[in-house]
């Protein structure tokens, strides 16, 4: 394998800088500056765990590692600025690999108008990906989980379900339908909607990254209300549909439960205050958890540890 900081100059050469970086790539730490108050996040990505080799190229998994890391920077209504990148792998990894891993990581930076700014490279039995992403909120208040109100209408921007059943897909050993598995390798996340919906007046917003009931049920118990769902207003598309008649998976729970889509979900006042390119989906109410229909799903999302 070639050497650590050999490849570590040959992957950060002429790295792309956006206006509020100071000091990029090639000290011990970068340097930004924020208009405002800054976000932060951070996401981890472990092999079999969050990605498979097998099912997702080098690239895929530079991409992804990017795109669910900047969807929390969205999600808060902030505009993503910049990305630190830590890299650990086997010590037989093929250094073309990691090669591809970063083009991956440089394309998805470009598609959200994010910097790469810094990172890190170890060895390790798998390969895992950690991100930390940064966002500027500008003169902006943080759109949070806890500011839902009984009134507020829920919306969201996206694609939801493709993600599950893209899964669902190779884990059935097939390669399409190829519009959800290419969601599975990497989501295509809405990006620049996080500010829209913050200018929109926004009360409470979360990235579907666990399933959307799963995911409003953080909004729920952090805002103290209910969310009602109307499963009519749930788009379900055509490859999902495909995919359940396959599997012999009912398609309404990729929507519901599939994760790891990173589209946005949001609480907004009125329909009125809903943005363009968002559609109504539910209700907050008075009262506790989320129901679709009137009734408790049996689609409830991911959890690392169940």
């Amino acid at each position: 394998m070639t050497g650590e900081f050999e490849l570590i100059r040959e992957i950060t050469a002429d790295l792309p800088t956006g206006p509020g970086v100071v000091l990029g790539v090639g000290d011990d730490a970068a340097a930004l500056r924020f208009a405002g108050d800054a976000v932060v996040s951070t996401d981890l990505m472990v092999e079999n765990v969050h990605f498979k080799r097998v099912w997702s190229s080098a690239r895929d998994i530079g991409r992804k590692a990017v795109a669910i890391n900047v969807s929390d920077i969205e999600s808060m209504g902030a505009t993503p600025t910049a990305v630190v990148v830590a890299l650990a792998v086997p010590k037989d990894t093929d250094p073309r690999w990691i090669r591809e891993l970063s083009d991956g990581v440089r394309e998805e930076c470009e598609r959200a108008g994010v910097s790469l700014v810094g990172g890190d490279m170890s060895r390790s039995a798998t390969v895992t990906v950690c991100v930390t992403a940064l966002g500027d909120l500008g003169d902006r208040p943080p759109v949070t989980r806890s500011g839902a109100r009984p009134g507020d209408v829920v919306a969201v921007t996206g694609r939801l379900g493709w993600a599950g059943a893209g899964l669902a897909a190779l884990s059935r050993g097939f390669r399409s339908p190829k519009d959800v598995v290419a969601e599975a390798q990497c989501p295509t996340v809405p990006y620049g909607e996080g500010v829209v919906a913050n200018d929109a007046g926004a009360t409470a917003m979360m990235d579907v990254s666990d399933g959307l009931v799963q995911d409003l049920g953080h909004i729920a118990r952090a805002s103290g209300v209910a969310v009602e769902l109307d499963s009519s207003r749930l788009e379900v598309a055509e490859p999902m549909e495909r995919v359940g008649a396959a599997t012999g998976k009912d398609p309404v729970g990729f929507v519901l439960g599939g994760g790891e889509d990173h589209a946005l979900v949001a609480t907004f006042p009125s329909a009125a205050d809903v943005p363009a390119g968002w559609r109504v989906v539910g209700a907050v109410s008075e009262g506790e958890g989320v129901t679709v229909d009137g009734e408790v799903p049996e689609f409830t999302g991911w959890d690392h540890f169940a």
